[in-house]
């Protein structure tokens, strides 16, 4: 048997390193799944883990079959990828260090995390099948699409000189842009805002839960920034590792003693998202921040959701979870905190304002096609299929109208006039009595 080759060695370092950091990557889904059931009232919390599930599963087979190739193929223009589709070519173009299917399986966990950005938005509320249709355009086609422009190195974004290392534009942006787009066609939950439009809160049924999830993420982000280096090799990985993790300590710091300020005590929910937003924040500038950069942009980004929740709030675009403050605001306030904090290239570093200005270009167009795109297929959705359970079903709950089985049975009594099946698929009944579902009609 012949010795390997310092190259084979290093090829062999490069792909169990990227192999890992996908599994970080896609074990985030786990945490997205226990955030956002946390997050909603317990009628609703298994209707959203199958959202997940859902991305995870079509979002695969889409980003598989068209997005891959859309995303890395041959560039057009600079603008849209046209080859290896459903892995058939070897991606040669890309110059890559690692085999493509390691590759492929990195960049299929970005995908998935996109669409699942917006199930969150959107839970409570929008029914099952139009999701799943949406869940595969956006891992397809529209986050393919932008990504290709900002991470292809032919992307015309990639050629301007843009800065987004993990994805604060491309992944975050994107999602908290479209999630925007989606509640805003959507319309808010039954009970939400007052016809003054003053909001009403509903809330979480299970703030452990929605903190599990939340460790969990912070867990996974591990392999989503230091795994975009693509190699074990490269020693920037640790400073990737800690400006990631400064930012979310300062983000969840700040969460605590911003509203502690603002309103008296701590809000739970404000620590666990203002650790999520120092994530989303730092992910574009992670490899190219300094430490304390990292904890400044993590400490606005502390700031900026809980400011951002009443902003959003005051457009009656009912966000059950936060995932346009946490994703679309910081995440887009982090592409351009790179402009300014980038230690070679940032305004604040000499660099002068050329690298600002690609970052604001670059977050400006990715966010617009995100958003509209969203809202007309939103728009397509509503007008054909209909996005929206019924009164009926909203208020019996998600769980119950969409898939006739409830997250907490010993607290749900069984009337006759509802049936589901067990497990070994026996007829059962089920119902709506649950403690927290609202009794409130619709504003009038």
């Amino acid at each position: 048997m012949m010795e390997p080759t310092l190259s084979q060695l290093a090829m062999g370092v490069n792909t169990v390193w990227v192999l890992l950091a996908a599994a970080l990557v896609f074990f985030m889904e786990a945490g997205f799944a226990a955030l956002e059931a946390g997050f909603v009232r317990a009628k609703n919390s298994i209707n959203i883990i199958m959202k997940v599930f859902m991305d995870c599963t079509v979002g695969m087979l889409g980003y598989w079959a068209v997005g891959f190739g859309i995303m890395y193929g041959v560039s057009k223009g600079g603008f849209i990828g046209w080859s290896d589709f459903f892995l058939l070519g070897d991606a040669a173009h890309l110059n890559l260090s690692i085999p493509v299917y390691a590759y492929w399986l990195f960049q299929a966990a970005f995908a998935v995390a996109v669409a699942t950005i917006v199930s969150g938005a959107v839970a409570e509320r929008m029914k099952f099948g139009p999701y799943i249709i949406f869940s595969l355009v956006a891992t397809a086609f529209i986050y393919p699409l932008v990504a290709h422009w900002v991470w292809n190195p032919e992307g015309w974004l990639a050629k301007k000189g843009m800065v987004d290392f993990a994805g604060s534009a491309a992944v975050h942006a994107v999602g908290g842009w479209a999630s925007l787009a989606a509640v805003l066609v959507l319309g808010p939950r039954i009970g939400k805002y007052n016809p003054d439009g003053t909001p009403n809160v509903i809330p979480a049924h299970s703030l452990p839960l929605a903190a599990l999830g939340a460790f969990i993420l912070w867990f996974g982000w591990f392999g989503f920034n230091p795994g975009s280096s693509l190699s074990g090799l490269d020693m920037n990985i640790a400073r990737i590792a800690v400006t990631t993790n400064l930012a979310a300590a300062a983000g969840g710091t700040i969460g605590c003693f911003y509203t502690m300020f603002k309103w008296g005590k701590p809000d739970p929910t404000m620590v666990i998202n203002g650790c999520l937003a120092g994530l989303a924040a730092i992910t574009a500038g992670c490899a190219s921040v300094s430490p304390v950069g990292a904890v400044v942009i993590g400490a606005v980004a502390g700031v900026l959701v809980v400011e951002a929740v009443g902003w959003i709030d005051r457009l009656r675009a009912d966000d059950p979870v936060g995932a346009v403050a946490v994703h679309g605001v910081c995440g887009s306030m982090g592409v351009i905190a790179v402009g300014l904090l980038h230690t070679e290239r940032g305004f604040f570093y000499g660099g002068g304002a050329e690298l600002l200005g690609v970052q604001l270009v670059g977050l400006l167009s990715v966010s617009l096609v995100a958003f509209l795109s969203t809202y007309g297929i939103f728009l397509v959705l509503k007008n054909t299929m209909g996005v929206r359970v019924s009164e009926k079903d909203e208020l019996e709950g998600m769980d119950l109208a969409e898939h006739g089985m409830a997250a907490y049975t010993e607290t749900t009594t069984f009337p006759s006039h509802s049936v589901g099946h067990d497990a070994f698929g026996q007829a059962m009944p089920v119902s709506a009595q649950w403690a927290n579902v609202p009794t409130m009609k619709p504003p009038q």
